[in-house]
């Protein structure tokens, strides 16, 4: 069984009230959860050392075909680069993304011993927004994350560098960003997973400086 999380750590459950922190990063053509078309999907969980440290683990992802009467904005595709028609994508329907994304998160949260999954996201709500209404569509009945709360990136990295959009907020954080890769789903999504572990292992410096 594919699995995102090969760290056993009751901390974790501790960590954040029972929820697993998953980012996820969505490639769409538009910006209307409701009509536009879901294209890409990412999934990165994060794991706890035995310090409280997080690190992030191997993404697991898939192409999405558009769902039937979806709307494909040609500015957005433009921006993405996806040719939603190329048969090289390899693109599952939503129900199989859906299925292939949640399967390795459940097995994320039995290994951490978690409730739940909680999305992070760089812009949470947009990411969520598009899970849940390719959710909908499916009638999926086994969603692993949260169905409204969410931590935000953007917000986060406003706080801890000050600065919002995501290439500014990973080189504030010390890591390096390659634009030409940005706009894929698990390039995105692996970069907003190192900054979020980023952010909270500073906190956790602090904790135990305090100590």
């Amino acid at each position: 069984m594919e699995n995102l999380s090969n760290s056993t750590a009751i901390r974790m459950a501790e960590r954040f009230r029972g929820f697993l922190p998953v980012v996820i990063d969505v490639e769409t053509g538009g910006f209307d959860a409701e009509r536009d078309a879901l294209l890409e999907i990412a999934a990165v969980a994060v794991r706890m050392d035995a310090d409280g440290f997080l690190w992030p683990e191997p993404a697991v992802s898939a192409h999405v075909e558009p769902f039937p009467g979806a709307n494909l904005d040609p500015r957005s595709l433009e921006i993405t680069g996806i040719d939603p028609d190329n048969p090289l994508r390899g693109a599952l329907n939503e129900r199989m993304a859906l299925d292939h994304i949640f399967k390795a998160v459940r097995q994320s949260l039995r290994d951490a011993d978690c409730q739940r999954a909680i999305l992070v996201g760089h812009n949470a709500a947009f990411d969520l927004g598009f899970v849940n209404a390719a959710v909908r569509r499916c009638g999926h009945k086994r969603n692993p994350f949260h169905p409204f709360s969410c931590f935000d990136t953007a917000t986060l990295g406003g706080l801890a560098y000050g600065q919002t959009v995501l290439s500014k907020t990973v080189l504030a954080a010390g890591h390096s960003f390659d634009t030409r890769e940005a706009h894929s789903a698990i390039y995105d999504a692996e970069r907003t997973a190192e900054l979020f572990c980023t952010i909270v292992n500073r906190w956790r410096k602090l904790e135990l400086l305090e100590r």
